[in-house]
């Protein structure tokens, strides 16, 4: 059962994620859960990840803000700190003492530490110690592999979400102008 200060909390960062979106992310609920989100990352220029949609999904736990969201890629990234079932080496996405978490995180700074982490891998506190030492090793050869998976599985993939998110877009945009410019 969601607490009523959960579900605030949840509203407020919602509306933030839609009205104040972080560069290259977009972020919406389930249909049929607050406490569901889904995301998607747009891969940076001049990393192996340009012009790939990456997606996640986004659990908010009963206790969150007090612990951090569970968030995993579901589009496989070829990366030293995301695992083969997109489980994400991220401090803030651990508590303390081993992680950084703190309550007045939120979820697009969560979005905004991925999409950072994806620009610059952390090699030396890896998930896969291979693709670790590949990257401090071989980078040549880790670029090479980042973008071909990046091809494989992040562009040109007709994501069937993409309707879900546009409606839900045109949603907020049209809301968004019936209330200020009060159309009928």
């Amino acid at each position: 059962m969601t607490s009523p200060q959960l579900l605030s909390r949840m509203k407020r960062e919602i509306q933030m994620l839609e009205e104040e979106p972080p560069h290259g992310i977009y972020c919406w609920p389930s249909e049929t859960n607050m406490r569901h989100l889904h995301a998607q990352i747009r891969g940076y220029e001049k990393t192996p990840y340009e012009n790939g949609i990456f997606k996640l999904d986004i659990h908010i736990p009963d206790r969150y803000p007090f612990e951090p969201p569970h968030v995993q890629f579901k589009t496989p990234i070829y990366h030293p700190n995301v695992d083969n079932d997109g489980r994400i080496c991220l401090d803030i996405l651990k508590l303390p003492p081993k992680g950084s978490w703190k309550p007045s995180l939120n979820i697009s700074t969560v979005l905004t530490s991925i999409s950072v982490l994806m620009q610059d891998p952390n090699p030396d506190d890896p998930l896969l110690t291979e693709i670790a030492s590949e990257y401090k090793s071989n980078y040549p050869l880790f670029v090479i592999k980042a973008k071909d998976y990046t091809k494989k599985y992040a562009i040109n993939k007709i994501d069937y979400d993409i309707d879900k998110v546009i409606i839900y877009f045109y949603n907020i945009y049209y809301s968004h102008l019936k209330k200020n410019f009060f159309l009928n």
